[in-house]
């Protein structure tokens, strides 16, 4: 989609020394760079948006429900409120509530952003994770064009 473009250093000096011949250049750093472009984005509409929001959002939460159905929680809480009261009940909101509570709290903490509030200035797992994607993806695209450049090279 033509928006990331590689710079060998080879190309920049021929490049300066056509335009400036007597020109003593010495370069520091890495041998190509990432140039990474950005077009103007379109207006996101409001109804894709909606529906996005409300695929993802009725995903996670049935995600959610089928884990807790794989792993019985809805036992486990009944034996949990059995144990601390002594006696049964078929529906114990008193840890089913606190317990959702806490499940949406621990969520807000592991990424920690409420809407685009920080909690705190480290960064999430999420924004880890997408700077070792950027890193492993610039890293890729400067080997490949490197052997793009070299098979260039040697077709001459």
């Amino acid at each position: 989609d033509k928006n990331i473009v590689v710079l060998d250093i080879i190309k920049v000096l021929k490049t300066i020394h056509t335009v400036f011949p007597a020109l003593d250049v010495q370069t520091v750093g890495g041998a190509e760079t990432i140039v990474e472009i950005h077009y103007q984005k379109k207006q996101l509409s409001a109804v894709l948006f909606v529906g996005v929001w409300l695929l993802l959002f009725i995903g996670s939460c049935l995600a959610i429900m089928n884990f807790h159905e794989d792993v019985s929680m809805r036992e486990v809480h009944i034996a949990l409120y059995e144990i601390i009261t002594g006696e049964r009940n078929e529906y114990p909101y008193l840890l089913q509530i606190p317990y959702s509570i806490g499940l949406g709290l621990g969520m807000i903490v592991f990424f920690n952003h409420i809407f685009k509030k920080r909690l705190n200035e480290e960064p999430s797992p999420l924004e880890v994770e997408m700077f070792n994607y950027q890193l492993d993806l610039d890293h890729y695209v400067a080997m490949h064009e490197n052997e793009e450049t070299m098979k260039d090279l040697h077709d001459r």
